[in-house]
This record gives C-alpha cells, structure tokens and sequence, in this order.
C-alpha cells in the first residue's frame, strides 16, 4: 500500500509541474512567450521549445481547462496506484509530443498542454493494463479509458483539414495534431519505459 501511495505522488508531482509552468508562463511578457512557443523551424537549433511551448497558453479559456485537465489526470493517477515509470514515461511523452508536430510543418506556431494531456492519458491507461497488481476492473476501466480517448482523437480528424482549427469558446485556433501525437508519445514512452524496466531487471538477475 505504501509503495502505492509513493506512486501516485510521483504522478501527482508531473501534474503540479505542469500546472505551475503553465501558471508561471500565463504571467510572462510577450516577448519571453515568444521565446517559449513551438516553431518547426528552429526545433533543432532551439529543441528547449519542445518542452516550454506546452506551458504556453493564449486564451483564459484553454489556460482554464488544461489546468482542469491537470488536476483530473493527477488524481487518476493517484486512484489507479500509476508507478514511478509511469511517471517518468509521462515526462519522456512531453516534449516527443511537440517533436510530432513536426509531421505539419505548415503548423508554424503552437503552444498548449492539451498534446501533454493527451499523452498523459495514453500513459495512464497503459499503466493501467499492465500493471501485474491490477485488478481486473482496473483494467477494464483502462481499457474504457483507452477506447474513449481514441474516438476522441479520431472524431477531431487530425491527419484532415486545415492544422488550424476554430472551435466556438476557445477565443483561440486549436491543433487537433497535437492531440493525436500526444496519443502516440504517450504509448510510445509508456513502452519504451516498460522495455527499459525490463532490461533493468534482468541485468541485475
């Protein structure tokens, strides 16, 4: 029980990072924002993007609900016992969520942590369905989770359309992309954490 309870702060501590950058990055001046936003072009020369330009935030409306999304996502993890390589998966997921969007390259500016949140529940349900300890509603909560999040992503149709899109409440242009890159970094990290896990363990054997 007591290993569990460590997990899920583990978890909780990424959601608060994310929360306080984001809150810390709404006060910056523009020119700082600027500095902090996701631009493909310099994505190698500057690759520190990949991580600020998820704290960026354009509209109180998204600020709002990608901190609303934090605090869900934090307690999920503290009620599903997530482990420390969930957590840490769930970092790695961060900035590969942003490499992403380098598939659009005519996105030429983006910023938000939808993409992180995303990624974070991909992890989440991973974390979920493997874990050895779980029961098997937990499970198929996962799995539920899983299958919501994909129709999600797929009903938004990323990979069609304009990058760019307007959606009435927002006062800002939502990329769609970013949410199924998120989807992809999430389960992508969550595995390859899982694989370096494994081969941890067995060196050690």
């Amino acid at each position: 029980m007591r290993a569990g309870a460590v997990a899920g702060r583990a978890w909780m501590w990424v959601a608060l990072v994310l929360a306080a950058g984001a809150s810390l990055a709404w006060a910056q001046p523009p020119d700082v924002q600027a500095a902090m936003e996701w631009r493909p072009e310099l994505a190698w020369r500057e690759p520190w993007r990949a991580i600020t330009a998820a704290l960026l935030h354009w509209s109180p409306q998204h600020l709002i609900a990608n901190l609303a999304g934090c605090a869900v996502l934090g307690l999920l993890g503290l009620a599903a016992r997530l482990s420390p390589r969930d957590a840490a998966a769930w970092l790695l997921a961060w900035p590969l969520t942003q490499f992403g969007l380098l598939a659009e390259p005519h996105l030429t500016r983006y910023g938000g942590l939808s993409g992180v949140l995303h990624a974070g529940v991909a992890v989440a349900v991973v974390g979920m369905i493997r874990r050895r300890d779980a029961h098997g509603r937990e499970r198929v909560i996962g799995l539920l989770i899983g299958l919501g999040l994909i129709v999600k992503v797929a009903a938004e149709r990323p990979l069609s359309g304009p990058p760019l899109r307007h959606w009435d409440g927002w006062g800002i242009a939502i990329a769609p992309l970013a949410h199924l890159t998120g989807l992809v970094a999430g389960v992508c990290a969550a595995l390859l954490c899982a694989l370096a896990a494994q081969a941890w363990a067995r060196r050690r054997a």
